[in-house]
């Protein structure tokens, strides 16, 4: 059986003549080459902005992470109730050292997300906030355990004993 092989090409063959192969008709170089480069440039630039607009949802997504355990947080902070244990201690502690630490790393956090054409002021910020709000209801548990010197009671040992301001002696000794 006999095939025709006018139109087939052979990627593999790499002389000269295998780039003897006519354009078809109405086919310029020149014009092809210019829009090939002006669609290549276009799609090149909507990459960029797709590759902005995915850091920055990223960077949202990240942002808005801590609202997920804060809402996980509070229901452990619930479900460990008021008494003083060493779970509620833990669960407590925990949720005051998370915040501590990923409000220290703020920075290293988005440092991924960095770039000229993303602004991260926003979605900082709310990291930020959640943090605070998961921080204030860690030292709401603490003061709610009795953990926090809050009332005067709680300051007793550290104050002077008053000083007398009357002295009273018997009078009659009866041996």
């Amino acid at each position: 059986m006999w095939v025709d092989r006018r139109w087939a090409i052979n990627f593999f063959d790499r002389s000269p003549s295998s780039d003897a192969t006519p354009f078809p008709p109405g086919f310029s170089r020149t014009s092809s080459d210019k829009i090939f480069l002006a669609l290549w440039q276009l799609d090149s630039k909507r990459k960029y902005r797709n590759d902005a607009n995915s850091k920055l949802k990223k960077a949202w997504q990240v942002a808005q992470s801590p609202f997920k355990n804060l809402m996980m947080m509070c229901f452990l902070m619930w479900m460990v109730g008021n008494t003083l244990n060493l779970f509620s201690i833990g669960i407590t502690f925990s949720a005051l050292w998370q915040s501590i630490t990923a409000l220290w790393s703020v920075a290293k956090i988005f440092e991924p997300f960095e770039d000229n054409e993303v602004e991260l002021f926003e979605p900082k910020l709310v990291f930020i906030a959640l943090n605070l709000g998961r921080l204030a209801m860690g030292i709401y548990k603490l003061n709610s355990l009795g953990l926090l010197p809050t009332h005067a009671s709680d300051w007793v040992s550290s104050l002077s004993p008053p000083q007398e301001v009357e002295y009273s002696s018997g009078g009659i000794v009866f041996y």
